[in-house]
């Protein structure tokens, strides 16, 4: 179960996104399962554009959108791998 929620916080968001972001150096699938919930969340809450102290900034979702997609395959691979295991070891047995 997630631990981001609508009730998050964005800072809750982007902490969790910081946090979550070595999933590869830690060959973890669970923290890449939960970077993809943070990325998710930052890309629908995040304004095109704001300012900050008079300034004009904006918010780069396409560079969140493919981090999100790294993500997405790091998952796909992991459960990939993880069902050609199982099917090796049963044709094995065969």
């Amino acid at each position: 179960m997630s631990t981001l929620s609508s009730s998050s916080t964005n800072d809750e968001v982007w902490n969790a996104y910081d946090d979550n972001a070595s999933f590869e150096e830690d060959a973890s699938l669970s923290k890449a399962k939960a970077f993809v919930t943070a990325c998710r969340i930052l890309l629908r809450r995040q304004p095109k554009r704001f300012a900050v102290d008079g300034q004009m900034g904006e918010f780069n979702a396409s560079e969140i959108s493919a981090e999100m997609q790294r993500a997405q395959v790091y998952i796909a691979e992991a459960r990939g791998a993880g069902r050609s295991i199982y099917r090796d070891l049963r044709d094995q047995r065969s």
